[in-house]
């Protein structure tokens, strides 16, 4: 079932989600509120989403980039649902790129991110898994971790003129974005 996205502004985006226990996680109805987690992923064309843009305060997302029209340019990730995650920065390098948000409709601005990550998590079956993710998809990783402890993508903007609608950003930067992504593949990968 396709949920309903929350938008910039309803409270619950800007809360510290609580941690999913075992239990509940293996719970039918858990389980059933991550299959439409993703189903409302891929039915917006998101990269990502996290459970408070659903109207859940709990520590989870979801990734995903496979052949997105809303994101042309990113590299193809694996679906991959991290439970009760945490992140851990594997370099001191920071590479800049647009972000957009299901959340946050029609604004895009160019965030910091770190370009080698660590994620440590659990999957949606409880099993621990530790995973090495780079480049362009370790932004993508950190903007949905942000979401768990409210944190929305114009909190880590540097320069606010970046700020663009989507239809500024098709018209004016995302050729040159195009260009950064394929300079940061390269060097890092994903």
């Amino acid at each position: 079932m396709v949920l309903e996205i929350t938008h910039i502004g309803n409270p619950i985006l800007r809360e510290i989600c609580s941690e999913v226990p075992e239990d509940r996680l293996l719970d039918s109805d858990f389980q059933e509120f991550i299959d439409d987690l993703i189903e409302t992923k891929r039915d917006a064309n998101g990269a990502g989403i996290a459970a408070p843009q659903v109207g859940e305060p709990w520590r989870i997302f979801v990734v995903e980039v496979k052949d997105n029209p809303r994101y042309p340019y990113k590299p193809q990730a694996e679906l991959t649902v991290c439970v009760n995650p945490k992140i851990t920065f594997l370099t001191d390098l920071r590479y800049a790129n647009y972000e957009g948000c299901l959340s946050i409709p029609d604004l895009r601005g160019k965030v910091p991110r770190c370009p080698h990550i660590r994620v440590d998590a659990l999957d949606r079956h409880g099993k621990p898994f530790s995973r090495e993710v780079k480049g362009i998809t370790a932004g993508t990783y950190q903007h949905e971790n942000d979401h768990l402890d409210g944190i929305l993508f114009p909190d880590r903007v540097d320069d606010t003129h970046s700020y663009s609608t989507w239809a500024e950003f098709k018209l004016r930067h995302e050729d040159d974005v195009r260009v950064a992504v394929e300079a940061v593949v390269k060097e890092w990968g994903e």
